[in-house]
């Protein structure tokens, strides 16, 4: 007999992952408001915003939810919110031109 055993959720783990493009994971009901918050307190340094959808699993009792991040950045053009970019990484506080432009 084989026996499955299924990790429990931890917050500290899911807070771990902020900073990340997309983050998809299942959480708790007990742990929603939580996770929410620490969502919220990260996006409070301005410096990673994430566009946020919460939705019940696939189950009818409530007791677990698909919570979706998905990271954004704010287009003046626009004036909306829009998926982020990876534009390259580099070690010059200008950005990857390395300009200040």
């Amino acid at each position: 007999m084989l026996i499955a055993l299924e990790r429990p959720f931890d917050l500290d783990e899911f807070a771990g992952l902020l900073g990340e493009t997309l983050i998809r994971t299942e959480v708790p009901r007990e742990d929603l408001a939580e996770a929410l918050r620490r969502v919220s307190d990260f996006m409070g340094f301005g410096i990673y915003v994430y566009a946020v959808r919460v939705r019940p699993a696939k189950e009818e009792l409530l007791k677990r939810f698909v919570v979706e991040l998905q990271r954004v950045d704010f287009d003046a053009k626009t004036g909306d919110w829009v998926p982020f970019e990876e534009k390259g990484r580099s070690d010059s506080p200008f950005g990857p031109t390395g300009d200040r432009h």
